[in-house]
């Protein structure tokens, strides 16, 4: 007992050697090292307090080095920043951080990822009737000329619909057994107007004089329900498969037949370019047409069959900002809208909408696209392109929407359906480039002539 008195006492005076450092002993590996927890019985109160004290005396003093040794304690400070005497010391302001994007340009990005999203209203602005309108998936009675005149065929009767008063005239009523009026379709100049007729002919009318020009017949063997203009050459399709291009010009108007249609044509489109023809048809085929291989007076092949679709074809809508690239839509069986390189034939897309597409419309100052359906909702849909995104669906109909128009400026949409109503739908908004001049409109087919026989 007292030889385990006499070490400890000895341990305890080497302990408070002052030239001698000891070092606590090291702990076994069996230990939980997890976390330190203090205990004041295992310590050395003595030791501790002489190292807070006197021990420290030492180390604080400078010994003698060598000049060189000196210098290279003082560069290895300055880079350790050793020599400040409180690290967080408010003396200098920090260096300026390194712009790894420049300001302007994450201002820029960031200004327009905040883009903020488009209002588009839910209702239409305005509702007018339209009674007698004719149900047909297959005929095209609604259009908006360049001179903001929409006119609509009801029944027998053409009527025309000044956009900028809100005035409503009579074009023409034809008779009962040429009747009724299957397609209209205005000329480039706005003025001009072609209507397709149940009887296979076409009737050419003057809007300002309420004159009829001229009667295009001896083409087509059957109805009329589809037209497209490209300036001074009208393009019609039938019920029989024909496409013809008539030269409003010149007394023997059919200049080209396009045959590839088993039944019904229902869309006719001419490109911006006025080079590539679209056409939709009963026998769910879509075809393109080249104005360069056409040959005169004879069975012009196509450029493209595209087969792809599984119903009727009427929807057809060339891209305002790609020249190449056609949007169809497919009726009750197929249901989708499919997106085309027209040089090369490919389908680039294809979207299932879940009902039947009745009419497609891009929109002209912004990359959207507007589709109107049948059953089940008779909706609007406004697609955000490439991405086909839905941005909204618009209700109003109670019957499938089965013609629709755009205005010239491009914000307002004309929709008409068998519930016998005229809606006008603010779709697409005030364009921003609506301070840019307008596009000229191309020439007046008829403007040498005073009266065509």
């Amino acid at each position: 007992m007292r030889g385990s008195m006499n070490t400890s006492s000895s341990l305890k005076a080497q302990s408070r050697f002052p030239l001698q450092q000891q070092f606590l002993p090291r702990t076994t590996s069996k230990e939980n090292l997890d976390r330190f927890i203090p205990n004041r019985s295992a310590m050395d109160m003595d030791y501790a307090h002489f190292m807070l004290t006197e021990g420290r005396k030492g180390k604080e003093n400078p010994t003698g080095n060598s000049p060189s040794r000196e210098a290279y304690k003082k560069q290895l400070a300055d880079s350790l920043n050793i020599n400040r005497s409180r690290i967080l010391a408010f003396k200098n302001k920090p260096p300026a951080p390194v712009e790894l994007i420049p300001q302007d340009y994450s201002l820029n990005h960031k200004a327009k990822s905040t883009k903020p999203r488009r209002h588009i209203p839910q209702s239409s602005e305005r509702t007018l009737d339209a009674p007698d309108i004719v149900d047909d998936f297959y005929l095209n009675l609604l259009d908006w000329g360049s001179s903001n005149v929409l006119a609509i065929a009801l029944g027998n009767t053409v009527y025309l619909w000044d956009a900028s008063d809100g005035s409503t005239s009579e074009l023409v009523t034809v008779d009962e057994e040429d009747g009724p009026v299957t397609s209209v379709n205005w000329a480039p100049d706005g003025r001009h107007i072609a209507i397709g007729l149940n009887n296979s002919h076409v009737q050419l009318w003057d809007s300002t004089s309420n004159r009829q020009l001229r009667t295009l017949s001896g083409g087509h063997r059957s109805r009329v329900g589809s037209l497209a203009w490209n300036n001074h050459i009208l393009t019609t399709g039938g019920m029989d498969g024909q496409i013809i291009n008539n030269d409003v010009r010149i007394r023997s108007h059919i200049v080209e037949t396009y045959r590839g249609h088993t039944q019904e044509v229902c869309g006719l489109k001419w490109s911006a370019s006025g080079q590539q023809l679209a056409s939709g048809g009963n026998d769910n085929l879509v075809h393109i047409w080249d104005r360069s291989t056409a040959l005169s007076n004879s069975a012009t092949q196509w450029l493209h069959r595209l087969e792809d679709h599984t119903s009727a074809v009427k929807a057809l809508a060339w891209c305002p900002f790609q020249g190449n690239l056609l949007a169809t839509g497919g009726g009750g069986g197929d249901r989708s809208i499919k997106f085309w390189n027209t040089h090369t034939g490919a389908c680039l897309n294809s979207i299932d909408t879940g009902s039947q597409v009745c009419a497609l419309l891009w929109n002209k100052n912004e990359r959207e696209l507007l589709s109107s359906h049948g059953f089940t909702q008779n909706q609007l849909t406004v697609w955000k392109y490439p991405s086909m995104v839905k941005m909204a669906e618009l209700n109003g109909h109670t019957s499938r929407v089965l013609y629709m128009a755009q205005s010239p400026d491009g914000c307002t949409v004309a929709t008409a359906a068998g519930d016998e109503t005229l809606r006008f739908w603010n779709v697409f908004g005030v364009p921003e480039m609506a301070a840019k001049p307008a596009i000229k409109a191309k020439p007046e087919p008829f403007s040498h002539l005073n009266r065509i026989r």
